[in-house]
């Protein structure tokens, strides 16, 4: 919470005109907020009363940044982009892969003169291109549809929505080699899909959760992109404010592409 004093605040309060303050509250952790808040009210009110000898006449002005009208689309409509891109590409690379299993045109691959980073990249980049797609159509549904307000950079934003696309798409190879069967790889995928969306902060804020659940959220690529959406959307927040986010971004995606290559290497051997 912050306080802001504006000038000639001594002189107004002195010639009876009346003194404004302006009060900040970070609405992150309303329950925390609101006492803060409630905590300022009576003070200024013991005070006035104290130097008036009367009650005050105070008047509550309230304001949300980023979300004036404190509309629930403004802050749910980009989060949905996290979530839909992680379904789609999780399942369209794990039932792939799996597929090709099921038919045996997965060992005739094998035995051809492609090596196995180029069979990667050969599974992966059409279901990435589909969900870059998704991703653009999304963004203008949420912008022309919903007229949800973008205040930030295009390209940070399709930036973040390639690094998180490695991270779900690596996560969809590594679901395809633990399956023999597309049954076995959706509900394996189902398995993924609930944890990691209820702890993005999508339904329940991190800050409210656990103090173990809100360190297992730092390993969750949801977490990272919800919050460089939200941030790009509403805020129009740069590269210096969410270099944290795509840092993440970057070493989670890194590591499980890299996890994913290698079981998918040692399972088609």
């Amino acid at each position: 919470m912050t306080v802001e004093i504006p000038p000639r605040y001594a002189d107004d309060l002195a010639s009876g005109r009346g003194a404004p303050i302006q009060v900040l509250v970070d609405g992150t952790d309303s329950n925390t907020g609101n006492i803060a808040l409630s905590y300022v009210i009576r003070i200024v009110q013991r005070t006035a009363a104290d130097m008036t000898g009367a009650p005050p006449g105070i008047t509550l002005a309230a304001r949300a940044w980023y979300n004036p009208s404190l509309e629930s689309r403004v802050y749910n409509v980009p989060a949905v982009m996290g979530n839909v891109l992680m379904i789609l590409s999780l399942m369209l690379t794990s039932l792939a892969v799996v597929r090709e299993r099921e038919l045996g045109t997965l060992e005739q691959l094998m035995v051809s003169p492609l090596t196995p980073g180029e069979m990667i990249a050969g599974k992966t980049m059409p279901f990435a291109l589909i969900c870059l797609a998704d991703l653009v159509l999304i963004t203008g549904v949420a912008l022309l549809w919903f007229r949800v307000p973008f205040q930030g950079s295009f390209l940070l934003l399709l930036l973040a929505g390639v690094l998180y696309l490695v991270s779900t798409l690596g996560l969809g190879l590594l679901i395809s080699t633990f399956s023999t069967t597309q049954q076995e790889a959706v509900l394996t995928s189902f398995l993924f899909i609930m944890p990691l969306m209820l702890l993005s902060g999508f339904m329940f804020p991190v800050t409210s959760m656990p103090l173990g659940f809100q360190w297992l959220t730092l390993a969750n690529p949801v977490r990272h992109f919800l919050e460089i959406v939200r941030a790009v959307f509403l805020k129009g927040a740069g590269l210096d404010a969410l270099w944290r986010q795509y840092l993440a971004l970057t070493l989670i995606g890194g590591s499980v592409l890299v996890l994913a290559a290698r079981r998918f290497h040692k399972t088609a051997a």
